[in-house]
Order: structure tokens, then sequence, then C-alpha cells
């Protein structure tokens, strides 16, 4: 059937079909933002992969290729990693935004200097991103959205099923449209530090038009660091709503991919 043959029958035909089906869940998750960063072990990840895969194979009639090793049977596994990707990166979305709010509010702060290891991509990032990361990372496990997430992975084989995963210019579109949303929840999430930001801004500079003795940066500093952490305390409850509304975009976002 594939090239191969090992001579086990019925069983090798088994471990093709679940390879095969490791194909979309595997690019999904090394996509995703919690699941695909440098952290999780691959060992962890292939495991996850399996299991996951098992349940497909057990609650879907999936089937591979009929031939895995052809032109055909490639673009068939292209598809698979194609759709798998889409739902990630759809996740991967809803989780810069909050790398965003801090970009801009560590800059208004002064505290863009104090950078740190992000473990989704590799990069640095300021060290309020890691903040708003590690909450928004606690309210989407503690919401159960990973487990959403998970469904409609599952789900994906019904709506795509192998043979029709190519997503075309629309669906690609669309995944791209979701950057707006993006934008729009960072803004959020940054406005209440930097309105406070810009009061306490403001004052430094009539303090220092009004006193030219005083020392700008000595002041303004200090200021705007202690401003912005008072400002983070104060709209922590606001920060809670934005990252749970934050999560249910997430895999709003997802599902949209997988609408027919």
């Amino acid at each position: 059937m594939n090239g191969l043959s090992f001579g086990f029958g019925p069983v090798e035909h088994e471990f093709w079909r679940l390879l095969f089906v490791m194909t979309r869940i595997g690019a999904a998750l090394l996509a995703a933002p919690m699941f695909g960063i440098a952290g999780v072990p691959p060992q962890a990840r292939v495991i996850l992969t399996g299991a996951v895969a098992v349940m497909v194979c057990a609650w879907t009639q999936v089937q591979p290729p009929a031939a895995l090793f052809s032109l055909m049977g490639m673009l068939s596994v292209a598809g698979e990693v194609c759709i798998g990707l889409a739902l990630g990166f759809a996740l991967q979305l809803a989780f810069a935004a909050p790398i965003l709010a801090a970009e801009v509010v560590g800059g208004s702060m002064g505290m863009n200097m104090a950078v740190s290891v992000d473990p989704n991509s590799g990069a640095q990032s300021p060290a309020l991103g890691q903040y708003f990361t590690v909450v928004l990372t606690m309210v989407f496990l503690a919401l159960g959205a990973h487990l959403q997430w998970f469904a409609l992975l599952v789900e994906s084989y019904r709506t795509f099923p192998p043979g029709q995963t190519w997503l075309g210019a629309q669906r690609f579109a669309l995944v791209a449209a979701f950057a707006t949303r993006t934008f729009a929840t960072g803004a959020a999430i940054a406005l209440p530090a930097c309105l406070v930001l810009l009061v306490v801004q403001v004052v430094t500079g009539v303090l220092s038009r009004s006193a030219p003795a005083l020392n700008l940066f000595a002041l303004g500093l200090p200021a705007g660091v202690l401003g912005g952490i008072a400002a983070l305390l104060a709209s922590a409850p606001v920060l809670t709503d934005l990252v749970t509304r934050l999560s249910a975009d997430a895999i709003e976002q997802a599902a949209e991919v997988l609408k027919p």
C-alpha cells in the first residue's frame, strides 16, 4: 500500500494510519503557543501527539492515502500539515496580544531595558510581557480552553477529511485578519497603564519647567516606574476580564478556520 511492507498485515495498516493522523496533530501542537515552546521536550510532544491520534483513530474513520509515498500521498501529508499549522497559528495570534501590550507599557515606564527570553518564541521580550503571558496562560488553562482547542482539532477531521485539507486563499486571509483582534486587545490591555503614565509624564514635565534645577531623569524614571506599577495593580481586574475574553476569542478564531 505505502511502498513499504514489514509483513505485519492489518497491524502495519493501523500503524501507517496512526502515523498519518499524527501529522496534522503534530503540526498543530508545534505551532500552538503552549505546546510548541522550547521548554516542552520533543518526547513529551510526540507522546501527546500519539495519544490524541489514537483517540482520533478510534472515533473517526480516517484512512491514509492508498500510496502514501507517491506524489498524491505527499500532497495529502502537506495538506494535513497545512490545516494543523493554521489551527496552531490562530491560537498563536491570540497569545501575541500581551507581548504587544507589554512593549507599549514597558516603553512608557522605561522598563524595556528589563528583558528576558520568551519561551514561546525564543526571542527577547520585556519582563512585563512574561507577566502578561503567564496570566493569559493560567486563565486559558483554568477555563479549559485547551480542551476545547483539542476538541476542535479532532473535529477538523470531520470538517476537512484527508484529501480536502487545502484551505485556499480565503481561509489564509481569514487567519491573517485575526491580527486585527490581536492589536485591538493589546491596545485595550495597555490603555489603563498608558493613561496613568501619560499623567505622570505631564506632571513631571510641568515640574521640570517650573523648577529647572530638578534632575528630570532622577525624578521622571522612578515616577514612571512607580506610576506604571500602581496602574498595573489598579487595572488587574480589567486585565482578568480582557484575558478571559482573549481566551474565548482564541477558540473562536480556531473555530472560524474550520467553518465550511
